[in-house]
């Protein structure tokens, strides 16, 4: 499983740990990842992803997980994700 987040696409990087004697050596920064099941209205079921915690903080800004997902670019999703975008924007257009 990669250390990747599932909606914004935010994953590990790089950079320097500096001593007080200000020695650098390379580390990783890794996002806050959080096994979550969100709850999509449109499809009236649950979904479970690995989301970050700066993710689970713009899904409640934007109002849900359909408005978040329908106003994501389709490049930052995951595989997952992105079949859940097409199935919301499927069963919008079946409804209008």
């Amino acid at each position: 499983m990669s250390r990747r987040c599932d909606l914004t696409g935010k994953g590990p990087q790089t950079g320097h740990k500096v001593s007080h004697s200000n020695i650098k050596t390379k580390r990783r920064f890794l996002p806050n990842l959080c096994n979550v099941t969100l709850i999509s209205d449109a499809l009236g079921r649950s979904v479970r992803m690995r989301v970050s915690a700066n993710a689970l903080r713009s899904i409640d800004a934007r109002g849900g997980l359909d408005a978040f997902l329908l106003k994501q670019r389709d490049t930052d999703l995951s595989d997952h994700a992105l079949g859940i975008k097409r199935e919301i924007v499927k069963k919008a257009a079946a409804t209008a």
